[in-house]
Order: structure tokens, then C-alpha cells, then sequence
């Protein structure tokens, strides 16, 4: 899952070719400017370390729903398992998170593989950025209203459709799926942060990373971020239904991702600090649900 995020939250910042409708609160060229802008601001903030949060991950499928608590750390993201279901963790289960976090703790080289994981993802996401300004053609869709529960929207955006550039080539695998996507994006003018962006698969398209496989037509995406606190612009929602075919097995992808009460963490914090931290919380929820 975590391998669609790096393409499909930062393509839609790339160059566009604008039309103007008649009721366009922007011309043609303050768009223009607000793309670039949107752009040099994203593509900072994948390249920024230095703002690690905590936050709360409710992720929901047909067959399963998991509440994870997750904090960010130099050494990469540590999780811990709260609910199933949205019940609290049986004894058993209970056991089994602990006995996970003290083989992780006593084995750093897992965390570093999930590290290097994660600096894989940031990899893609900078090569997909750099080469987006040919990949879509954009039209300026107007004004609107809009709102994913962050604290600094105003709630008026930008909206802007797109859709593949014929003229677009993908070197690899990896930036295939670019050729089939179309949809909408909302941009916050006075943040110049994506808040909200709709994808559409118009075609089966080959899907790369690793595994030779291809994605159905009609699959769809939606994701939206919003600023949660202290100017940091955080994804607070995921939701996608895929279906990947890999040789002769499919596989669905039917979920929805919602992540809250995000807060800071220390810059310099370690992934053993983070276990320490994730501990001591379920120890205080616990006593005071007694």
C-alpha cells in the first residue's frame, strides 16, 4: 500500500496547460503562479526531516480495521497496535504488540530496513517531481470551497483538472501509471498546499516497483492533507480501490486511511525513545480506563 502514496500525493503539482472559464477568479498566469509556487513548497516539504510528529492511524477494509498509534523519529516510523475492530487489544494480542516492539527494540536492523524502505518512497517521489512538468496537461477549473479538518484552511482553494500529456514518454515502470491517470486537484491559494486530489485510471496501465504487474481501468484515489498544527501540511485521509493483477493472481485494494490528532515530537528523538514513549501512553491510557 504504503508504494502508491510517493506517486500519486505529488504528481498533480506539475506545469499546466491552462484554460480560463468565464467566471475564473484567476487568470491564466496567477495560476500559472500558484502552481510554481505550490510546487517549489512540495517538493521542500519531502525533502524536510526536521519537523517529526506523532499521530493516530485508523486504517479500514472490508475484512479488517487497525488503529495504530505512529511517531516519526530520525531512525524512521515506529508503530503500535491499539484497537482491531475498533475494540481494544485482547490479552493475547496485547502479548504478541509487546513481544513485536521488544524484538524490535533489541534488533535495530529491522528498524533500519524500514528506514531504508521509507528513503526509497522519498527517492521516487523527487525523481516522479522533477520530471511531472511534462507528464500532465492542467485546466484552471475555477474557485471553490473545501475543507479537511485542518486548522490553517481558509476553506477556499483552487481547483484544477488534468490529465496526461500525450506527448509524455515514462522512462520506467515506476512513472507508467502516469500515462493513464486523470482527475481534479484543490489547491489552498493562501497556504499554496495541495488539500484534496481525485485520480481516476482511464485505462489498464502497467504498475512497476519491483513486480511486473498491471493496474485495472476504473481503479480511483483520492487523498487530502491539510495544515494540522504549527504550519506542518500532513495527508489526514487515503482512500483507494485498486485492482493490481500480478501474472495470474489479482489482488483488491479496498481501504480508507485516516490520520488525526497529530502533535510534535523532539527533532532528535530515536526509534527506542519512541517505543519508550509509545509504552508509557498505553500504560497511562490503560490505567485511567480502570
Amino acid at each position: 500500500m504504503r508504494r502508491f502514496l510517493p506517486l500519486l500525493l505529488f504528481f498533480p503539482l506539475a506545469g499546466l496547460a491552462l484554460g480560463q472559464p468565464a467566471s475564473a477568479a484567476l487568470t491564466p498566469t496567477q495560476a500559472q503562479a500558484l502552481e510554481q509556487r505550490a510546487l517549489a513548497t512540495e517538493l521542500h516539504t519531502v525533502q524536510e526531516t526536521s519537523h517529526p510528529m506523532r499521530y493516530r492511524l485508523r486504517k479500514s477494509s472490508p475484512r479488517l480495521t487497525s488503529t495504530k498509534e505512529i511517531v516519526e523519529t530520525r531512525d524512521g516510523d515506529v508503530a503500535r497496535l491499539l484497537a482491531l475492530n475498533d475494540q481494544p487489544l485482547s490479552p493475547a494480542d496485547e502479548q504478541r504488540e509487546e513481544a513485536r516492539l521488544d524484538a524490535l527494540a533489541s534488533d535495530p536492523g529491522r528498524q533500519w530496513h524500514r528506514k531504508q524502505s521509507e528513503e526509497a518512497d522519498t527517492g521516487i517521489v523527487l525523481k516522479l517531481l522533477r520530471m511531472l512538468p511534462q507528464a500532465f496537461l492542467y485546466e484552471y477549473a475555477g474557485p471553490g470551497t473545501g475543507s479537511t479538518g485542518g486548522t490553517g484552511s481558509s476553506g477556499k482553494v483552487e481547483r484544477f483538472t488534468f490529465r496526461p500529456n500525450p506527448s509524455f514518454s515514462p522512462p520506467d515502470l515506476e512513472t507508467q501509471a502516469l500515462t493513464a491517470l486523470s482527475g481534479e486537484i484543490w489547491i489552498d491559494a493562501a497556504q499554496e498546499r495541495v488539500t484534496r486530489l481525485e485520480g481516476h485510471l482511464q485505462r489498464d496501465t502497467d504498475y512497476g516497483w519491483g513486480i511486473l504487474g498491471k493496474l485495472d481501468k476504473g481503479g480511483w484515489i483520492v487523498i487530502e492533507q491539510a495544515d494540522v498544527g504549527h504550519r506542518q501540511w500532513r495527508i489526514v485521509r487515503f482512500q483507494m480501490k485498486m485492482n493490481l493483477r500480478v501474472l495470474f493472481k489479482a489482488r483488491n485494494f479496498d481501504t480508507v486511511e485516516e490520520m488525526t490528532q497529530y502533535a510534535p515530537v523532539a527533532a532528535g528523538l530515536d526509534y527506542r525513545q519512541a517505543i519508550q514513549l509509545l509504552r508509557a501512553d498505553a500504560g497511562s491510557s490503560a490505567q485511567g480506563g480502570h
